[in-house]
């Protein structure tokens, strides 16, 4: 298990543990869909790269609870929603 994550710094900075959890897993699905690390870590764990993104302020949620990019203005958090009304 990642140490971070034993740590009550971590859910501090996000605030909380159900923001930390919706931060983590939106980051990751983030990722898996192909979105570049922020980080430079010598590891090819998905989940430390996001607790270290986290750690650096490289990411956040919004208030609307998407994830944010620190110093950008687009989101990250998942995939593009989709257009049905054309179909």
């Amino acid at each position: 298990m990642i140490d971070a994550l034993k740590e009550e710094e971590i859910v501090n900075k996000v605030g909380g543990r159900f923001k930390l959890s919706t931060l983590i897993q939106k980051r990751l699905a983030a990722i898996n869909a192909g979105a570049r690390a922020l980080v430079d870590l010598p590891t090819e764990d998905k989940m430390e790269v996001v607790v270290q993104e986290i750690l650096q302020d490289k990411i956040y949620l919004d208030s609307s609870s998407k994830v944010k990019i620190t110093g950008e203005p687009e989101d990250i958090g998942g995939p593009p929603e989709l257009d049905l009304s054309s179909l």
